[in-house]
Protein backbone atom coordinates (compact mmCIF):
# COMPACT_ATOMS: atom_id res chain seq x y z
CA UNK A 1 0.00 0.00 0.00
CA UNK A 2 1.31 3.48 -0.90
CA UNK A 3 1.34 6.37 1.24
CA UNK A 4 -1.20 8.44 2.50
CA UNK A 5 -3.78 9.86 -0.22
CA UNK A 6 -6.06 12.44 2.06
CA UNK A 7 -9.29 13.61 -0.04
CA UNK A 8 -10.99 16.73 1.26
CA UNK A 9 -14.69 16.33 -0.68
CA UNK A 10 -17.62 18.88 -0.46
CA UNK A 11 -20.85 19.19 -2.46
CA UNK A 12 -23.53 21.83 -2.26
CA UNK A 13 -26.57 22.26 -3.83
CA UNK A 14 -28.74 25.79 -4.03
CA UNK A 15 -32.30 24.44 -3.59
CA UNK A 16 -32.77 20.55 -3.22
CA UNK A 17 -33.25 19.93 -6.03
CA UNK A 18 -31.66 22.57 -8.13
CA UNK A 19 -28.43 23.93 -9.28
CA UNK A 20 -25.29 22.25 -7.38
CA UNK A 21 -21.52 22.07 -7.45
CA UNK A 22 -18.75 20.05 -5.88
CA UNK A 23 -15.36 19.80 -5.47
CA UNK A 24 -12.45 17.87 -4.14
CA UNK A 25 -9.03 18.38 -3.40
CA UNK A 26 -6.44 15.39 -3.37
CA UNK A 27 -3.08 15.95 -1.05
CA UNK A 28 -0.26 13.45 -1.40
CA UNK A 29 2.74 14.41 0.23
CA UNK A 30 4.56 17.62 -1.36
CA UNK A 31 1.51 17.24 -3.96
CA UNK A 32 -1.77 18.41 -4.46
CA UNK A 33 -4.95 18.22 -7.23
CA UNK A 34 -7.93 20.41 -7.33
CA UNK A 35 -11.16 18.98 -8.76
CA UNK A 36 -14.63 19.90 -9.30
CA UNK A 37 -17.55 20.60 -11.27
CA UNK A 38 -21.43 20.75 -10.88
CA UNK A 39 -24.51 20.06 -12.57
CA UNK A 40 -27.85 21.91 -13.30
CA UNK A 41 -30.67 19.81 -11.84
CA UNK A 42 -29.24 17.66 -8.94
CA UNK A 43 -29.34 17.54 -5.07
CA UNK A 44 -27.19 18.12 -2.21
CA UNK A 45 -26.46 14.21 -1.39
CA UNK A 46 -25.85 13.95 -5.19
CA UNK A 47 -23.11 16.36 -5.13
CA UNK A 48 -21.21 15.17 -2.12
CA UNK A 49 -21.13 11.72 -3.29
CA UNK A 50 -20.01 13.24 -6.90
CA UNK A 51 -17.25 15.00 -5.04
CA UNK A 52 -15.40 11.65 -3.69
CA UNK A 53 -16.46 9.19 -6.52
CA UNK A 54 -14.53 12.14 -8.71
CA UNK A 55 -11.30 12.68 -6.04
CA UNK A 56 -11.33 8.32 -6.47
CA UNK A 57 -11.42 8.05 -9.99
CA UNK A 58 -7.92 10.14 -10.48
CA UNK A 59 -6.35 7.46 -8.27
CA UNK A 60 -4.01 5.02 -10.40
CA UNK A 61 -3.14 2.25 -8.04
CA UNK A 62 -4.78 1.43 -4.49
CA UNK A 63 -3.72 3.57 -1.44
CA UNK A 64 -4.37 4.41 1.92
CA UNK A 65 -7.53 7.15 1.72
CA UNK A 66 -8.21 9.41 4.50
CA UNK A 67 -11.69 10.92 3.17
CA UNK A 68 -12.93 14.20 5.07
CA UNK A 69 -16.31 15.03 4.54
CA UNK A 70 -19.50 17.21 6.18
CA UNK A 71 -21.51 14.46 4.66
CA UNK A 72 -22.90 12.38 7.36
CA UNK A 73 -24.83 10.65 4.57
CA UNK A 74 -21.97 9.81 2.16
CA UNK A 75 -19.61 8.88 5.61
CA UNK A 76 -22.52 6.89 7.45
CA UNK A 77 -23.67 5.13 3.88
CA UNK A 78 -19.99 3.87 3.15
CA UNK A 79 -19.56 2.47 6.89
CA UNK A 80 -22.72 1.96 8.24
CA UNK A 81 -25.31 1.22 5.81
CA UNK A 82 -24.03 -0.01 2.30
CA UNK A 83 -23.41 -4.05 3.85
CA UNK A 84 -26.80 -3.71 4.68
CA UNK A 85 -28.21 -2.42 1.33
CA UNK A 86 -26.33 -5.40 -0.32
CA UNK A 87 -27.79 -7.88 1.58
CA UNK A 88 -31.52 -6.38 0.84
CA UNK A 89 -30.70 -5.93 -2.81
CA UNK A 90 -30.22 -2.29 -2.70
CA UNK A 91 -32.95 -1.64 -0.52
CA UNK A 92 -33.42 0.31 2.54
CA UNK A 93 -34.04 -1.50 6.07
CA UNK A 94 -38.11 -0.38 5.74
CA UNK A 95 -38.18 -2.23 2.06
CA UNK A 96 -37.75 1.05 -0.10
CA UNK A 97 -35.22 1.43 -3.11
CA UNK A 98 -31.96 2.90 -1.99
CA UNK A 99 -31.34 6.49 -3.44
CA UNK A 100 -28.29 7.73 -5.10
CA UNK A 101 -27.97 3.68 -6.14
CA UNK A 102 -26.15 4.13 -9.17
CA UNK A 103 -23.42 6.40 -7.38
CA UNK A 104 -23.36 4.46 -4.29
CA UNK A 105 -22.72 1.20 -6.35
CA UNK A 106 -20.06 3.20 -8.63
CA UNK A 107 -18.39 4.77 -5.08
CA UNK A 108 -18.53 1.03 -3.71
CA UNK A 109 -16.12 -0.34 -6.97
CA UNK A 110 -13.94 2.83 -6.96
CA UNK A 111 -12.95 1.98 -3.20
CA UNK A 112 -12.86 -1.54 -3.24
CA UNK A 113 -9.09 -1.86 -3.61
CA UNK A 114 -8.27 1.20 -1.43
CA UNK A 115 -7.43 1.40 2.60
CA UNK A 116 -9.95 4.00 3.66
CA UNK A 117 -10.80 5.89 6.83
CA UNK A 118 -13.36 8.39 6.78
CA UNK A 119 -13.55 11.54 8.89
CA UNK A 120 -16.09 13.73 9.44
CA UNK A 121 -15.88 17.80 9.94
CA UNK A 122 -18.34 20.15 10.72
Amino acid sequence: MSALVEIFADGACRGNPGPGGWGALLCYGEHERELWGGEAHTTNNRMELTAVICAAEVLQRPSRLRIVTDSQYVMHGMTQWLAGWKRRGWRTADGKPVKNQDLWQRLDRLLEPHQVEWTWVR
